[in-house]
């Protein structure tokens, strides 16, 4: 018995040495086997592997005030993992799945035979899968495709795109990846091809929107393209209640969405519109124009600008703080009288108003937007009068929300439009008194560059009796299952010149409702709500080509406000009528539509 127990160990032991051999051999030495598919059995090795697909990538999206997504939404997709020509060409089913989708079955076919990597199926020329509709889903149920399936994929920007240039787009930056991903590329946990946040919101918070996982699909094939069934499809994500996290901005989708909808049916074409909440100075909207497409970058187009945070020159909007810098410093009165006769006599400068004004008060010239007589105010005036009183009203420094100290949850500074302009009053300063470019300046022309935000805000300080706030876009950020994570609370802005006095901004609001009631604003009488406000007009070259940026800045209704605007459209023919100013009074009647509170 033992010696029978011994021969078959040595039988088994040898057997398995056998096995090891031939391992070895299959591993180590050449091997074509005859069969012209099969490939050599290391090859195969290499092949088997798990193929995936990114259906979400866990970055955060962001919602509006009411919890309405601005960013984010899922769709069912068509997803095609490369397997064997055999296994599609066999099943018959190619044909029903082509006329499913409503494509050639040729193009079908020669699309899934030239996947060398998983993909989901797009519509030519389409940058997004291919969004099934209900009917379609319920065709592929019964349809059964080895390596096709349909799945739920999340689309970041759902067209049409909203509030675009405020949200901003991802894209691949990879020299921004190694400044600041360092540490995440080295562990890879992030490759150099991932998209960031390249703008915007997207840009300034991109740190918080990575996330820490996404969810993809894995697909598992033999060697030979075969899928391994039981093996051939996982799900992976990563399980934490407490991500993606949600932004919650000030906007109002819909409000954002009306207004882009009415700018492009007036025929805006180069320009935006600023939505304030007059009592916080939240951003509830914000256009511009022109739009781009997030999946098609052009980063040299102008599109590309979030022209709602670009400083251009105001022209007569900036006489309000041309006026509020002359009553502060004592060097006129609201009853002042001036002559105008069309030309200033000296600059180059005349009014807008062929053959002038005539005589008039500095009450009356804002209302008229004379030039003459803000130029005589502008003579009088010192740089820093111009520039203490502009940065008392918020001008000529950014004013975007940011936070005062390290925001907690990045563990360093804020500003949450880091794209925005803080415009400027004067290009440079000689030590000899230039009266040109003083009076030049008292019009809002020459080196003065004011942003719309800015325009807007200006209006919200004057309602809060010269305090400054910092316009939000985003109020709040919480984690995935609505827990606050951190909130941006509403912020005051201070001047180092403290606030103007309480008389100087009674005289601007009162000029105004002036602007409306007899001057340059008098088509908006007609509006559904009372409304004031400042129009502006300034010369500028485009290309070489003379052109105007027309504006309109305002409030509403004026006995109760509860919005500010700001509206410019850029480079407009010279001598056009002002498109902002019916655009403002669009707006102003869209906004009188929405419910109060």
């Amino acid at each position: 018995m033992r010696r029978r127990i011994y021969y078959l160990g040595l039988a088994v032991t040898a057997i398995a040495l056998l096995q090891l051999v031939r391992l070895a051999w299959l591993q180590w030495l050449p091997h074509y086997p005859a069969a012209p598919a099969v490939h050599h059995y290391r090859d195969q090795s290499v092949n088997q592997r798990e193929r995936g697909l990114i259906l979400d990538t866990g970055r955060a999206d962001f919602v509006d005030r009411k919890g309405r997504a601005l960013t984010g939404e899922t769709v069912m997709v068509l997803a095609a993992f490369p397997v064997s020509n055999k296994l599609w060409a066999q099943t018959g089913g190619l044909d029903k799945l082509a006329a499913i989708l409503e494509t050639n079955p040729a193009t079908l076919f020669n699309w899934l035979s030239s996947l060398k990597e998983p993909g989901f199926y797009h519509e030519h020329g389409g940058k997004l899968p291919y969004r099934l509709s209900s009917k379609q889903l319920e065709q592929l149920v019964s349809l059964r495709l080895e390596g096709i399936r349909v799945l739920p994929y999340h689309v970041r920007y759902k067209p049409p795109y909203s509030a675009m240039h405020a949200i901003g787009y991802i894209s691949q930056h990879p020299e921004w990846l190694e400044t600041l991903y360092s540490s995440q590329l080295e562990q890879g946990k992030l490759k150099l091809n991932d998209r960031i946040g390249g703008a915007g919101l997207e840009k300034s918070l991109d740190l918080l929107l990575q996330g820490i996982g996404g969810v993809a699909v894995s697909h598992f094939t033999d060697g030979v393209n075969r899928p391994l069934h039981g093996l051939d499809m996982r799900l992976t994500r990563t399980d934490n209640p407490y991500y993606p996290l949600r932004v919650v901005t000030t906007l109002d989708l819909e409000l954002q969405k009306e207004l882009e909808m009415y700018v492009d049916k007036q025929g805006l074409k180069d320009g935006a519109v600023v939505v304030l909440d007059a009592n916080n100075a939240d951003i509830v909207a914000m256009v511009s124009r022109p739009a781009y497409d997030p999946y098609r970058l052009d980063a040299s187009g102008r599109e590309m600008i979030n022209h709602a945070i670009h400083a251009i020159a105001p022209g007569s909007v900036f006489k309000l703080v041309t006026e509020a810098a002359a009553l502060e410093a004592g060097q006129t009165s609201l009853d002042e009288v001036f002559h105008c006769n069309g030309e200033y006599g000296k600059y180059g400068l005349s009014c807008w108003k062929q053959g002038g004004h005539g005589t008039l008060t500095l009450r009356e010239a804002l209302a008229k937007s004379c030039n003459i007589a803000f130029a005589h105010i502008g003579e009088r005036l010192q740089y820093d009068q111009f520039m203490q009183t502009a940065d008392r009203l918020g001008l000529g420094k950014q004013i975007g929300w940011e936070s005062v100290e390290a925001f907690k949850p990045l563990g360093q500074p804020l500003r949450l439009l880091g794209e925005e302009e803080g415009g400027r009053l004067f290009a440079e300063l000689s030590k000899q008194r230039d009266g040109g470019l003083l009076a030049q300046t008292a019009i809002g022309q020459r080196d003065v560059a004011v942003s719309p935000l800015q325009a807007a805000n200006l209006i919200v300080t004057l309602l809060h009796n010269g305090q400054v706030r910092a316009p939000r876009i985003v109020s709040e950020i919480r984690y995935a299952n609505g827990h606050l994570m951190s909130s941006l609370p509403v912020r005051d802005l201070y001047s180092p010149y403290g606030k103007a006095a309480p008389a100087t901004i009674r005289a601007l609001l009162a000029g105004m409702e002036d602007v409306v009631a007899y001057g340059t604003g008098a088509s908006l009488q007609g509006a559904k709500w009372r409304l004031a406000g400042k129009s502006g007009t300034a010369q500028t070259l485009q290309s070489g080509k003379e052109r105007e940026h027309q504006w309109f800045v305002g409030y509403g209704p004026v006995q109760a406000p509860r919005y500010a605007v700001a509206v410019v459209a850029e480079n407009r023919l010279p001598g056009s009528r002002n498109q902002s100013t019916a655009l403002f009074r669009g707006v102003m009647d869209i906004l009188a539509g929405l419910p109060s509170g």
